[in-house]
């Protein structure tokens, strides 16, 4: 993987920092650059506006999450499995997804992944891509799953993967 400049690491770096604790609506670039000790020209090198960084930095973690599932592929042979590594997935990067997805930026965690694994997913098995029981089952699975899982968050976070994951084995 190609190393980003410098200017970017800190312009992605000062966006979290402030993410932690200010809406994406409320970001501003002139405070961004402050933070980042960069120039507002440098930041229009890499990104039109703020919600272009979001969207950038979002997409950058949909795709760590989506690159660390390993089966991919057996979403419908062994569904709990790959539920399992999902939400496995999202635990691995939970304190970056509690910044980068708060706030009214929350829906799009699992409309992106969605979208990330279902393309993932049919270029590994395109014989199912004209299957719409193949289509509502990865969103079930994904959508569903993610609900489930966070909707139950006072629960023990592995109890909760466990029975995501025995619904989709039905």
């Amino acid at each position: 993987m190609k190393k980003q400049p410098k200017s970017k690491r800190a312009i992605i770096a000062a966006f979290i920092d402030i993410r932690k604790h200010t809406p994406v609506e409320k970001m501003t670039v002139t405070n961004l650059c402050k933070v980042a000790e960069i120039n507002k020209s440098t930041f229009y090198v890499y990104y039109q506006d703020i919600y272009d960084l979001s969207d950038q930095v979002e997409n950058d973690l949909v795709r760590r999450i989506t690159n660390s599932i390993s089966h991919t592929e057996c979403a419908f042979d062994d569904p709990g499995a790959f539920t399992e590594e999902v939400f496995r997935a999202y635990g691995e990067n939970q304190h970056l997804i509690d910044i980068v997805f708060s706030g009214s930026r929350s829906v799009m965690l699992p409309k992106k992944v969605h979208q990330a694994l279902t393309e993932l997913f049919f270029q590994l098995r395109p014989e199912y891509k004209n299957s719409p029981e193949k289509h509502i089952m990865l969103s079930y699975i994904i959508y569903g799953g993610y609900y489930a899982y966070v909707e139950n968050e006072s629960m023990d976070r592995n109890y909760r993967i466990s029975v995501i994951s025995s619904l989709t084995k039905l």
